[in-house]
């Protein structure tokens, strides 16, 4: 399927505003024509070039049409001028002229208008698809790509494609109906001359065709070099401090240097063809028009056969031509860099979903019984993660997932909450495949809470409302004060209101964590799901921390992956997970009169803490 197909359901909507732009666009080229034939009679006026008839023309049939018109155009200027005189009658067609032109000039507006309609509507719907796309795909797709890429993908790619294909069709219906009606005229005024440009220009097309070829590969790599400069960008961004505080600034500003190079030369190779599409349409005209010169200045000098005003009328229209000529050209070259940008657009608006709701997806709105993981098997690629891995986990209880980094304790949450889908066995709540569960049915009744106290740019009111976006004031407050965050909140000038900044960065981790929390609180889903919840904290915050934790755990179904293990020493039931498999279960006091390697992990986590 071809681009222009695919793009099509993202103009259908506004096909009214690619009608009136088409529309108006004819009337353009028509009043740009017609521009140019008006000066022919004003050129007679003011050189005198007229044959004097003061007899009316007799129609004499369709083979006589060009002689019965300037026959008819020469006796209207004679018994006009007899009567007003040279200077009015000019003036007269002197205003024909300006209204000619204002009638043109409003059709460009028009047809400006409706078409600034229909591409800003096709590039926002285009931006909307593709937000909803990346926030439906799963986190595995982004394992595989880089944020810098897709949001270049999204903005960039989604512009210059909007802009290639919008300048596509001015160019269908515009540039072509100008290039026609005025061939039409040319006819009209010179047979054999316009015979003669219509030689010229395949030339000029396909030379013109054969410069822009590479254009589009050029433009790929452009693409992509933007994209590694906005990652790095993102990166250096994110990870700021990070780099101060390793005096990385050189080496992260060698490796944008590099980047920005590269981007720098692709750009000049892309923008350099770009550029070169107009002046080498205008010479090439120029170059046609040179060869009229001579050869319709052999008709009027020495056959005979063309009166002079006719012949620098058909010159202007000739003139009229390498406009419209070098649109088109431009916009082939730029159409070659929108379909390079249309094959990124659609490599994300394509890529297939894996994780999507199944046929007939049941909604479930209450957890009553239990979770259990049966003989699953998982992988990144290359490396098991997880290998026949079962457990169960009863309503209410609270169940702890220890081990080594690497051990797969992170992984069984992003299987229960569906962000990845396991590769072997199965998932079940109350007795029902998770796969078989509407997946925002079953992330209602997961509250989240990770190490990375993922906040947004926004204000703290607006941030706990992604856990109940309906949440009366006196729930917030509520939830704040569960969450250990009541006191902290109620004393910013701005309480609920203030702007906690990018990531919340106005906030400290605790507070960034508790807030977290509340939000957690406020969704009041049966399932919790503490994943490193504590682990970045310092000593005080996370006590507040691990308080507001236990507070939210009474009566929920809690899976607590943790490092530290003074924090899961009340758990219910604790997990020992090596390589991927359990080594061990049981709760505190069993797993440590087992002296196995809970035992151990609990004597080096005591050592490191002396």
């Amino acid at each position: 399927m071809s681009y222009y197909q695919k793009i099509w359901p993202f103009a259908k909507p506004y096909k009214k505003y690619a009608f009136g732009n088409v529309f108006f666009n004819v009337l353009y080229a028509l009043f740009s024509t017609l521009s140019f034939i008006a000066l022919i009679p004003v050129l007679k006026v003011i050189f005198d070039d007229k044959k004097e008839i003061v007899q009316k023309p007799v129609y004499l049939g369709i083979t006589e049409v060009k002689d019965y018109l300037e026959n008819s155009l020469n006796y209207f200027l004679t018994t006009s001028i007899q009567k007003h005189g040279n200077f009015t009658v000019l003036m007269y067609m002197i205003g024909v002229i300006v209204a000619i032109f204002l009638l043109k000039n409003l059709a460009n507006y028009l047809a400006l208008y409706y078409g600034t309609y229909l591409k800003n509507g096709m590039l926002n719907d285009l931006r909307n698809a593709m937000y909803t796309k990346i926030t439906r795909l799963p986190l595995s797709y982004y394992s595989k790509t880089t944020k810098g890429d897709v949001i270049s993908r999204v903005v960039a790619d989604v512009n210059e494609m909007s802009n290639a294909y919008y300048a596509l069709l001015e160019v269908m219906i515009r540039e072509p109906l100008t290039i026609l009606f005025t061939l039409i005229a040319m006819f009209y005024l010179s047979f054999k001359l316009t015979l003669f440009v219509l030689v010229f220009i395949p030339i000029s097309g396909y030379i013109i065709s054969a410069i822009g070829k590479s254009l589009k590969k050029n433009a790929i790599y452009l693409q992509q070099e933007q994209s590694k400069l906005l990652s790095i960008l993102e990166e250096t961004l994110t990870g700021l401090r990070m780099v101060k505080s390793f005096t990385a600034e050189k080496a992260f500003g060698q490796k944008f240097e590099k980047t920005a190079g590269d981007f720098f030369h692709y750009s000049n190779k892309v923008n350099n063809r770009y550029n070169l599409a107009s002046p080498l349409s205008e010479f090439l005209g120029i170059l046609i028009i040179g060869v009229l010169l001579v050869f319709g200045g052999y008709l009027v000098f020495v056959e005979k056969n063309m009166e002079a005003s006719f012949f620098l009328g058909y010159i202007m229209l000739a003139y009229n031509i390498l406009t419209p000529a070098k649109g088109i050209s431009r916009a082939s070259y730029g159409l070659k860099r929108g379909n390079a940008s249309a094959e990124r657009v659609f490599h994300i608006l394509e890529e297939e979903n894996l994780i999507t709701d199944a046929p007939n997806a049941l909604e479930k709105l209450e957890f009553s019984e239990q979770i259990e993981l049966k003989n699953i098997q998982f992988q990144y690629e290359e490396e098991v993660v997880l290998q026949n891995f079962s457990l169960t986990i009863p309503k209410g209880k609270t169940v702890a997932l220890v081990g080594p980094s690497g051990s797969g304790k992170s992984t069984i949450a992003n299987l229960l909450t569906r962000f990845y889908d396991v590769q072997q066995g199965e998932i079940w709540l109350d007795g029902i495949s998770i796969q078989q569960l509407k997946i925002s049915s079953l992330r209602k009744m997961i509250a989240l809470v990770s190490q990375e106290s993922l906040l947004f740019n926004d204000t703290i009111e607006n941030n706990l409302r992604l856990g109940k976006p309906n949440a009366s004031s006196e729930e917030l407050w509520k939830a704040l004060e569960i969450a250990n965050a009541k006191d902290f909140v109620s004393e910013l000038p701005l309480g609920l209101q203030t702007n906690i900044g990018d990531a919340g960065g106005k906030l400290s981790g605790g507070q960034k964590q508790r807030i977290s929390i509340a939000r957690a609180v406020l969704k009041d889903a049966p399932i919790l799901i503490l994943d490193e919840a504590t682990s970045a904290l310092d000593t005080e915050s996370e006590r507040l921390v691990q308080d507001a934790l236990e507070k939210i755990m009474v009566n929920r179904t809690s899976i607590v992956i943790a490092h530290r293990l003074s924090t899961i020493q009340k758990a219910d039931v604790i997990v020992v997970m090596q390589k991927g498999t359990i080594a061990e279960q049981g709760n505190h006091e069993s797993l440590l009169t087992h002296n196995g390697l809970y035992a151990k992990l609990v004597q080096m986590q005591s050592l490191e803490s002396m």
